[in-house]
């Protein structure tokens, strides 16, 4: 495991220190939870965004279209047999 070291406010410290006391839990694992947590947050309202573009796009709507045709061919075709 790499040692990272860095400066926060003192306020931020101690509701850590806190935190730590009151969970049983080393600073550093809250740590490594709270960040874990936030970048799947900023993953997240990655795709969001990237989802909401592609709803605009009329090219996107136009393929997404065309695969739900396909795929409800699929389907017909799975039923017949």
């Amino acid at each position: 495991m790499t040692t990272f070291t860095s400066s926060l406010p003192d306020n931020l410290l101690k509701d850590l220190a806190n935190a730590a006391k009151e969970l049983k839990m080393p600073k550093n694992k809250i740590l490594e939870k709270a960040l874990t947590i936030y970048l799947e947050h900023l993953d997240k309202a990655a795709y969001l965004k990237s989802y909401k573009r592609m709803a605009g796009d009329p090219d996107m709507l136009l393929m997404a279209e065309e695969g739900m045709a396909d795929y409800y061919k699929q389907l017909e075709d799975m039923d017949s047999q």
